[in-house]
């Protein structure tokens, strides 16, 4: 406790003494800004978005050189491996926000596939409107991603155990119902019924801005078709939905109590508790917003394809974590960053594209992956180290 009327001095860096009232020495300005270019300079470096993007500009020069004529980055390029990051962005928004939180689930594949069925089989086989299956395909999906949060906090489990056999119950639930009803793992026809309908089309299926890719294109800008149509007829409604998620949720995590609980339960849920957070009803939103991604996958892939099918999904939770991981967010919990967890996937989406207008087989597409991850978590362990030395 200070004493009134003195004054103590204190020390610089080195463990000098210095008087905390005393005038800084003329000529001394130099020095004061090299230590602030130092300060920013260390807090960006551990923001947690910092090296997916870095990676990210480092994987759009190495396919800027080596693949710079071949297409990848014409107007159908972009929408190509653009399309790809926006399946896989919007699952690692849910993902990103969960495991800030210190947990993960492991059924967001298994999702994918069942709310695939959902949609796909009461359209189809029952007659129902395709918005009336929608809607059931995400009230149960949430449903049972708000089972998995109670489980895991009822129990205390592990979310690992407990959604490893959510995985594993909804994978066998797609294939037994799937066979069940349409006595093959494939359902076709719902692309042309999402059409079809005014609300569906709308909002998840075919493209958008149309009229300004058309306008687009007989500027010279994209590739025309031999009927007077534009190659890339418009922006994937996936896209929109992942920039839409990745803004609401960065805002939620940045700017809103809620975000801040978010962060203090994957920090310490005990100490989070003790001040008054409602420690079990974050995780269980939580767990319900990565099903609510998984079906939002699931209802847009429909209906971009067409069809659903059992297998659908595989390995996506994996994708959606490493997405996450790459951005920037802690095994660990506590740490992260939405708008990391979207380089990540967009990361992911230019090097599974970009490979097929190389020269390279598809095969090392794995390999890059598993690197970048290992390299991903060295340094979010590198920065966490530091940031707790500060």
């Amino acid at each position: 406790m200070g004493v009134a009327g003195k004054h103590f001095p204190s020390h610089s860096p080195d463990g000098s003494a210095q008087n905390a009232d005393a005038t800084p020495p003329a000529g001394t300005g130099a020095t004061d800004e090299r230590v602030r270019r130092e300060s920013r300079f260390g807090h960006l470096l551990g923001r947690p978005e910092f090296a997916a993007i870095s990676g990210t500009v480092l994987v759009f020069a190495v396919f800027a050189i080596g693949a710079g004529g071949s297409g990848m980055f014409d107007l159908d390029g972009i929408m190509n491996w653009s399309q790809v990051a926006a399946y896989l962005g919007i699952l690692s928004v849910g993902a990103c926000l969960l495991m800030i939180a210190g947990e993960f689930d492991l059924s967001i594949g298994s999702m994918i596939g069942f709310a695939g069925m959902m949609v796909a089989i009461p359209t189809m086989y029952f007659h129902w409107p395709i918005a009336l299956s929608i809607l059931f395909a995400f009230a149960g999906c949430t449903a049972i991603g708000a089972l998995n949060g109670y489980l895991v906090m009822r129990t205390r489990l592990p979310s690992f155990i407990v959604t490893l056999a959510f995985m594993f119950i909804l994978r066998g639930l797609t294939l037994a119902l799937s066979i069940m009803f349409a006595d093959r793992t494939i359902v076709s026809g719902v692309g042309d019924v999402a059409k079809a309908d005014a609300l569906s089309n709308f909002l998840f299926h075919g493209t958008a801005f149309k009229g300004l890719f058309i306008a687009l294109a007989h500027m010279g800008i994209g590739k025309m078709l031999d009927n007077g149509q534009p190659l890339v007829p418009g922006v994937p409604k996936v896209i929109l939905w992942w920039f839409a998620l990745t803004i609401i949720g960065a805002f939620v995590l940045a700017k809103t109590r809620y975000g801040n609980w978010i962060l203090a339960v994957g920090g310490d849920a005990n100490a989070a508790k003790n001040v008054g957070v409602p420690v079990k009803r974050v995780k269980i939103s939580l767990f319900m917003l990565t099903a609510f991604c998984s079906c939002l996958f699931a209802v847009l892939q429909v209906c971009d394809i067409g069809s659903a099918a059992a297998d659908r999904g595989l390995q996506k939770e994996f994708e959606a974590i490493i997405a996450a991981v790459i951005g920037g967010t802690l095994l660990t919990g506590g740490y992260g960053s939405v708008i990391g967890s979207a380089f990540g996937a967009l990361i992911f989406g230019v090097v599974q594209i970009g490979i097929t207008y190389t020269n390279i087989d598809s095969d090392w597409f794995r390999v890059f992956l598993g690197l970048m991850l290992l390299m991903a978590v060295l340094f979010n362990h590198y920065v966490r180290r530091r940031v707790a030395q500060s």
